[in-house]
């Protein structure tokens, strides 16, 4: 049974939203953060990459970026840029991107149903990732980036939420940088927001699609701020995050390919000899080879494409262990190219798809000697390893399009 909640959300007044709606804080550097920022000002980055507004040499963990991020959101709430409903709501945020779209509902979600497994996880959390946007969070009394979740798609939710798509609802319709076109509508009314919240309860589970790290450190707030919290009082804010949550037949997961910077002492032929043991190869020369199906994948080397297939003896029906991510660990980047931790390896780095294939080509060209080229894994697989209590192998999953931050706050 999850709990979804209505929420007075502060939010970009309407001439301001497509200036302050930003990419994650954590899919853009600092470099990157700067520029947009300095073309700019409003955008959201200057509040969830605070770091920004000091010199280049500053420690982006310093006290003072945080405190710099809460003065801003404050500031810009005074100036009216951003402003808070004055009942409690709940929103529809719709994507369109490459003629797919995606409609999720903004709400709250529980800290308790994280701490339950109603809300369900599928990868580990990096402590120094976590402790970034628990300062963040803590500081500014206030979620910015919204939790991507995913649950076992319901026409009958579907329907009802998407009869609330009308130009009367319409609060922002813009399209970012990102080629996303974004619209926002708001649910207002009381008996409405009432019976979503009734039809969630009956849906079980709810899956972290993205945003790990800040739910992980939101749910750590939580409980920094329970131990403090003398007054007893029921269903306070903090135990609340701020959720967008998508039905599953609406979401796409891009590859998230592997390039690696050498192999492991091996010459070409070496190294084509121990993975065809373990995988079938066919050369398929100089255009990129996109794998069209499981099991299957890309292989950039010596500037020509291969696709490679693997072998039944390295299928299995494990809800990790046949994940074509993990196959690709199990059988080439471990016991081949020597790489067993792929979280701290400095050998190897990843690929979100939506940089394309020939991005892999221009990495191999400077620094990097072979790619791999991942079928996606699939939102059933997510759903799979999250069910059974597992955890994916790390850089997994790659959502797209991203969730912007800045389009709603909740603040405690």
């Amino acid at each position: 049974m999850a709990i979804v909640r209505p929420f007075k959300a502060y939010r970009p007044s309407e001439e301001y939203a497509s200036k302050v709606a930003a990419l994650p804080y954590d899919v853009v550097s600092s470099k990157e953060a700067r520029a947009v920022v300095e073309d700019n000002p409003l955008s959201f980055l200057s509040i969830d990459r605070a770091e920004v507004n000091f010199t280049k040499d500053t420690d982006m963990y310093a006290d003072k970026v945080y405190q710099k991020a809460s003065e801003l959101l404050e500031k810009r709430i005074n100036e009216k840029v951003f402003i808070q409903d004055k009942k409690d709501c709940l929103y529809i945020y719709e994507q369109t991107f490459r003629n797919r779209t995606q409609t999720g509902l903004v709400c709250l979600c529980s800290v308790k149903d994280y701490e339950q497994n109603v809300i369900k996880k599928h990868e580990n959390t990096l402590a120094k990732k976590e402790q970034d946007r628990i300062r963040h969070i803590d500081t500014c009394s206030a979620q910015t980036g919204p939790i991507f979740l995913g649950y076992k798609h319901d026409d009958q939710i579907r329907n009802y939420i998407y009869s609330f798509k009308k130009d009367k609802n319409l609060l922002y319709d813009f399209t970012s940088g990102d080629g996303v076109e974004n619209k926002v509508y708001i649910i207002d009314d009381e008996k409405a927001c009432k019976k979503i919240s009734e039809m969630f309860r009956k849906t079980g589970a709810l899956y972290i699609a993205d945003g790990h790290h800040r739910c992980a450190s939101a749910v750590r707030v939580a409980n920094k701020r329970r131990n403090k919290d003398t007054e007893e009082v029921m269903d306070k804010e903090y135990e609340y995050f701020l959720s967008v949550i998508f039905p599953d037949d609406e979401l796409m997961i891009m590859d998230y390919n592997r390039i690696v910077k050498d192999l492991n002492g091996y010459t070409k032929e070496e190294f084509l000899n121990l993975v065809s043991q373990r995988y079938e190869i066919e050369l398929m020369g100089k255009e990129p080879y996109s794998p069209k199906e499981k099991y299957e994948a890309g292989m950039y080397l010596g500037g020509e494409w291969y696709k490679i297939k693997a072998r039944k003896c390295c299928q299995n029906k494990d809800a990790v262990d046949n994940l074509d991510v993990a196959i690709l660990q199990n059988e080439i980047l471990s016991p081949i190219l020597g790489i067993d931790d792929p979280k701290n390896d400095s050998r190897i780095d990843f690929v979100g798809g939506i940089r394309g294939l020939r991005e892999l080509e221009k990495r191999c060209e400077n620094g990097f000697e072979v790619a791999f080229a991942m079928f996606p894994t699939s939102i059933e697989e997510l759903f799979n390893v999250a069910d059974n209590k597992r955890l994916m192998p790390p850089k997994s999953t790659w959502f797209e399009p991203k969730l912007l931050s800045g389009l709603f706050i909740h603040k405690f």
